[in-house]
């Protein structure tokens, strides 16, 4: 009887990897794209929470002074803004430019230094 023996790793240590430029830009696009479900959901709530009378839109207005909402807001707007980007590139990508290796290369470098760069400005404009 013959036996094939599996010699797959069980568990893939994903860090190990050499990820290319442009799989790292699919993938944060992705994760990003949750992360702005979650974030955007907090904020719709605080909304709705500072609509209800003036006390809690007073306690929302306190809350939003805060140094911890600033980072939070930061963070959810750095999301949309790399989402934003790296969707624009795909739709340029859908276009029929950029469809090659080094077009992928190319595009992946500018979503993440346009997003570097209004992120900061975006981070200057909150504080």
């Amino acid at each position: 009887m013959n036996t094939v023996t599996d010699k797959r790793p069980v568990n893939l240590d994903l860090g190990k990897f050499s990820w290319p430029i442009t799989a790292i830009a699919s993938i944060t696009h992705r994760i990003s794209g949750v992360f702005l479900v979650a974030g955007v959901a907090l904020l719709l709530w605080m909304l709705d929470v500072s609509l209800a009378s003036e006390e809690s839109f007073n306690t929302m207005k306190a809350v939003a002074d805060s140094f911890l909402f600033k980072v939070c807001l930061w963070a959810v707007l750095a999301g949309l803004i790399y989402h934003t980007v790296a969707g624009v590139k795909h739709l340029v990508m859908d276009l029929g430019y950029g469809e090659s290796m080094e077009g992928g290369i190319a595009g992946a470098r500018i979503v993440f230094a346009v997003s570097a760069i209004l992120i900061v400005l975006v981070g200057a404009w909150i504080w």
